[in-house]
């Protein structure tokens, strides 16, 4: 059972910019695809960004393209979220999430461990 577990959320003004972690229990960390999505208030979970295992492959949705970037460290067992040019509507939980087949996939339901999500919230 991989852990995963969640860090650097907080209080941003808009503009501004967090750096999110993600740090695995499972030394096979280096095989998994791995993704961060989030849930802002009412609102279903939704697709942010993901890696594949090799770092060769990333994967955007559209509205944080040119301001979020995805990148990992195998070696610390660690995946990360840059996120820069923070906006109000980049308020949400954020989560992490590993997938065993290793992809860069977009989709929530291929995703086996999730962590407990750390909070982004983006206000003056």
């Amino acid at each position: 059972q991989v852990q995963l577990v969640e860090s650097g959320g907080g209080l941003v003004q808009p503009g501004g910019s967090l750096r999110l972690s993600c740090a695995a229990s499972e030394r096979t960390f280096s095989t998994y695809g791995l993704g961060w999505f989030r849930q802002a208030p009412g609102k279903e979970r939704e697709f942010v960004a993901a890696i594949s295992w090799s770092g060769a492959s990333t994967n955007y949705v559209d509205f944080v393209k040119g301001r979020f970037t995805i990148s990992r460290d195998n070696a610390k067992n660690t995946v990360y979220l840059q996120m820069n040019s923070l906006k109000p509507e980049d308020t949400a939980v954020y989560y992490c999430a590993a997938n065993k087949y290793g992809m860069s996939d977009n989709r929530p339901t291929w995703y086996d461990y999730w962590g407990q999500g750390t909070q982004v919230t983006v206000s003056s």
